[in-house]
């Protein structure tokens, strides 16, 4: 989003919400007239408390965040851990956090300070919900604790509501296995100036360590408590490359499978002889809390149990509208035949969240109508020849709920999906029934390859076994196997997307490259290759 012209500088008086269990954090007061500035080197100061523990040197280890920017507002994030691959390090007492918001890098004009509380029952992790902000402007901030300063971050909040024009520069990412390589896409990803990185899932993997991989899991096994997920969480944390992107940008997140258990749906584990109900009830209720403590989420997602509020929706401006699925929550267990697949009864979404997502499109102010999907939506039909073999996970393993959904794209304004799940570029047409090649196209989806899942792939292979598929999904317009992200400029007359790869993620630096370039014309259903 390009900055607007500066307007008459003001200093702002609103409440900021730190979430869950944290205390509410007040934004600095307005100045009255005649009254003397702030000090131009202040730092965030935390109101002295009766018995405040000592925090061990290392609390910010974890780095910031920030996310789900609004008009006039962002959560900021941070979680003390000076030893965070075994519980955090932290005392187990709540501990008074200091933050601060300024538009300028130097923290001369700040708009926002507070404390907030960082509790030990949700692993001293801070969220805190600025608002009163002014839209679409650079603010950068930070936190402290004792004489902790924690590194300084970078957010943007979006357009104001009823903007028509601009720019949105989105950046699509998912799949990270620590296991399989470093996160070398997200260096490529902190030099493109983005206004939010949108996140489909995957952020960790629940895999136990391997003698054999890149980098070593942490832990003696797959986590169940969620200390052992804390600690999961924690070493993806220290990853520099993700550190920094999260310090560069805000996030909009969401989990898929591998944040709790591979291929889960609702509350049936991949495995329910392994995993009786009651213990993988147990087990969700640790990973979705363990997902909230180390993202930066508004209160709406802190979870109740083995429940969490995943799905919402953020507009950019009269730009785009971009609603954030959940996939895994409410739906059906996976199919495992054809037969099954075409059943009715299934749904990936639920009634509720479906009925949420259409009223939120049909209703939508937008030019640009993008969903946040964490698995394909586009067919893939793996069998060469006559017949069809799908992925069950998928929305191929739920087609009428796909079908009734792609039959209402048609009359939607310009639908674009953004999915990940797949370790590939699957970039495809969607259309309004994949039974008949020759059916409407209703919109256009970007499966974004991973960050680092499937390592460095051998491409002769790869090319081998999917290129003779590509006759039998002639919706394909792009398929490739390198790990990167997608890069987005969006406009009011186009999506300009660009394939953003880099050559190895076995070395913690890599080179990036544009790999392709595609569009989406504005009233014109479909992606073409630019």
């Amino acid at each position: 989003m390009s900055q607007p012209t500066t307007g008459r500088r003001r200093f702002l008086a609103a409440g900021a919400t730190a979430l869950g269990s944290a205390a509410v954090g007040q934004l600095a007061g307005a100045a009255p007239a005649g009254a003397v500035p702030p000090r131009t080197d202040a730092v965030p100061r935390v109101a002295a408390r009766p018995a405040e523990p000592t925090v061990p040197d290392g609390a910010f280890t974890l780095g910031v965040a920030s996310g789900d920017p609004l008009p006039d507002g962002v959560v900021l994030w941070t979680r003390l851990a000076p030893d965070p691959l075994n519980g955090g390090g932290m005392p187990d007492q709540a501990v008074s956090v200091g933050w601060q918001i300024a538009e300028d890098s130097r923290f001369r004009r700040i708009v926002g300070q507070g404390t907030a509380r960082a509790e030990p029952s949700l692993g001293h992790s801070v969220h805190v919900d600025v608002r009163g902000l002014r839209p679409h402007r650079d603010h950068w901030y930070r936190f402290r604790v004792g004489n902790q300063l924690s590194p300084v971050g970078r957010t943007r909040t979006a357009p104001p509501a009823h903007a028509e024009g601009g720019r949105l520069r989105l950046a699509l990412a998912s799949c990270q296995n620590w296991q399989h390589g470093w996160f070398t896409p997200y260096a490529d990803m902190a030099a493109q100036d983005v206004d939010a990185v949108l996140f489909v899932g995957d952020y960790i993997y629940e895999s136990g360590p391997s003698a054999t991989a890149v980098r070593r899991h942490e832990g003696t096994g797959e986590p169940y408590s969620l200390v052992q997920y804390r600690n999961r969480y924690a070493q993806y944390r220290t990853d520099p490359d993700l550190a920094r992107m999260h310090a560069e940008a805000p996030w909009i997140v969401t989990f898929d499978d591998h944040e709790v258990d591979n291929d889960f749906a609702g509350e049936i584990p991949q495995d329910p002889d392994r995993q009786p109900h009651d213990a993988f009830v147990a087990r969700l209720t640790a990973a979705y809390q363990a997902f909230y403590e180390h993202m930066p989420v508004r209160a709406t997602a802190v979870p109740s149990g083995p429940h969490i509020r995943a799905h919402r929706r953020l507009d950019f401006g009269r730009l785009a509208r971009l609603q954030v699925l959940d996939t895994r929550q409410y739906r059906s267990d996976q199919a495992t035949s054809q037969e099954g697949a075409r059943s009715p009864l299934l749904t990936m979404l639920g009634a509720e969240q479906k009925r949420w997502l259409l009223d939120g499109m049909r209703r939508s102010p937008a030019r640009w109508n993008l969903v946040g999907s964490q698995i394909m939506m586009a067919e893939t039909d793996l069998l060469v020849g006559e017949g069809k073999q799908w992925f069950y996970d998928a929305w191929d393993g739920y087609q009428v709920e796909r079908n009734e959904l792609l039959a209402e794209f048609a009359a939607f304004r310009n639908p674009v999906v953004l999915s990940g799940d797949r370790h590939l570029t699957m970039v495809s047409d969607l259309r309004r029934d994949f039974a008949e090649p020759n059916s409407q196209v209703v919109g256009a989806e970007f499966v974004g390859t991973s960050i680092s899942s499937n390592g460095d792939q051998d491409q002769a292979a790869f090319r081998a076994e999917w290129d003779p598929r590509r006759p039998d999904n002639p919706h394909w317009k792009l398929l490739d196997a390198h790990r990167g992200y997608h890069l987005f400029d969006i406009d009011r007359d186009g999506v300009d997307a660009r394939v953003r790869i880099v050559d190895t993620v076995r070395q913690p630096t890599a080179t990036a490259s544009t790999l392709a370039g595609l569009r989406v014309e504005n009233g014109r259903p479909g992606v073409e290759l630019a």
